[in-house]
């Protein structure tokens, strides 16, 4: 399989129960929600993204050959004076799960990272990924409904927190949707959080940081 990749680049997690972690953010090329291309915005199921998930031309991007290829390029983002750290690696997208398969997961394995995947949920997981989370969008099918951690933009009209609240994930977070009205939502998300305590508050702590 040749798979299209957007950028690898090392950073820490800015989002969710891993946030402040070093991590290798893979980020795969393409998605089932939306073409990424401004004008289909308006008529994707999620028309919300900030992602620049189009072509495979970011730092560290290209077409991958086979698993082992893109499983070298990511070991090679991670530094070697890790000390006693296990390499972690987040998977996402665009959609990952379009591309992200068992061949990928255990040559990343072999390397030793620990692999995460952040996805839109309409696609199951593979088996062998040590963390999963899941971000509903919209009115999309969501087809993974098990997982370590679910990841919900806040507010969105066709996704209330309580359709997703009795799932089977260990942490639920509500995070504030960006853009012009982010100061309204985050309160709203917090006035949430208070009333309903199953929910954790996320926030894009690498957007705060000026950080990738």
């Amino acid at each position: 399989m040749t798979y299209s990749v957007k950028e690898i680049y090392y950073t820490l997690q800015g989002e969710g129960a891993q946030t402040g972690r070093p991590a290798v953010f893979l980020r795969f090329a393409g998605c089932n929600l939306w073409t990424g291309l401004e004008r289909d915005r308006e008529a994707a199921v999620c028309t919300f993204c900030d992602t620049d998930f189009i072509g495979v031309d970011g730092p560290g991007g290209g077409k991958f050959a086979d698993a082992e290829a893109l499983a070298d390029a990511v070991r090679a983002g991670w530094p070697e004076s890790q000390g006693a750290a296990r390499p972690y690696v987040v998977c996402t997208g665009g959609e990952p799960l379009l591309q992200l398969n068992g061949a990928l997961i255990d040559a990343l394995r072999r390397r030793g990272f620990e692999v995460g995947v952040e996805t839109n949920g309409t696609i199951e997981a593979p088996a062998g990924l040590d963390w999963i989370c899941v971000s509903p969008k919209s009115t999309a099918p969501l087809v993974q409904r098990a997982g370590h951690e679910l990841k919900l933009v806040y507010p969105q009209q066709d996704a209330p927190p309580g359709a997703f609240a009795g799932l089977a994930f260990d942490f639920f977070f509500l995070q504030p949707m960006d853009g012009p009205s982010r100061a309204r939502h985050t309160a709203a998300a917090i006035e949430y959080c208070k009333q309903n305590p199953q929910w954790r508050l996320s926030l894009q702590t690498h957007k705060l940081l000026g950080i990738p």
